[in-house]
């Protein structure tokens, strides 16, 4: 059976999933050959009893349009994570989960899937109806790995802009995971190519 990529970006307003909350994720699809497939993308409620990290939103008062992006809109958690459930069953194959990087974006999802799912991101070989058949991508190890960069150097900011499809990183999710999934079909596409 052919894999997919499920790209995803998540914005939030701390940095520990429960104790503050995921305020919205994009995330593209996209085939073992790098052609994009479809796209997803929510604004969450916040979770009962959350508190916002001081830190964190000292950022988002520097990123008033992307607040506003993240914010707007919001629907209760459980129904944006079972609505993103059935978009991924919906798609032909099996789903591989990636993030740039997957150490940011993982354990956010990995906690909205077990609390408002009953399961993780990672289940093993044993549960036979998993919603990500392997383990989850990092996208900026992959980077590293078939460019020669160093890993601390594979940053939005130090990418050719072609490398993103040229879609510019506004930190509202749906914009940041649609540049990384360019930056995945390029590194898909052009194997180990060095600059």
């Amino acid at each position: 059976m052919a894999y997919f990529y499920v790209v995803t970006d998540c914005e939030f307003d701390g940095p520990i999933p429960g104790v503050h909350s995921m305020l919205s994720f994009g995330s593209v699809a996209v085939s073992a050959s790098g052609t994009i497939l479809g796209e997803f993308e929510a604004v969450l409620e916040r979770l009962d009893g959350a508190i916002r990290d001081p830190a964190a939103m000292s950022f988002w008062r520097e990123h008033p349009e992307a607040w506003d992006a993240a914010t707007r809109g919001a629907e209760p958690a459980t129904t944006v994570i079972s609505r993103f459930v059935s978009w991924i069953k919906s798609l032909p194959g099996e789903p591989i989960f990636a993030a740039h990087p997957i150490s940011l974006d993982g354990p956010w999802f990995d906690y909205y899937l077990k609390r408002f799912t009953g399961r993780p991101l990672l289940e093993g070989p044993w549960i036979k109806d998993r919603l990500f058949a392997h383990a989850p991508l990092c996208i900026m190890s992959m980077v590293a790995g078939n460019t020669g960069r160093a890993h601390w150097e594979c940053d939005v900011g130090n990418y050719p802009k072609e490398w993103l499809g040229s879609i510019a990183h506004t930190h509202r999710a749906i914009d940041d995971a649609r540049g990384y999934a360019n930056l995945l079909g390029f590194v898909i596409c052009n194997g180990s190519a060095r600059e």
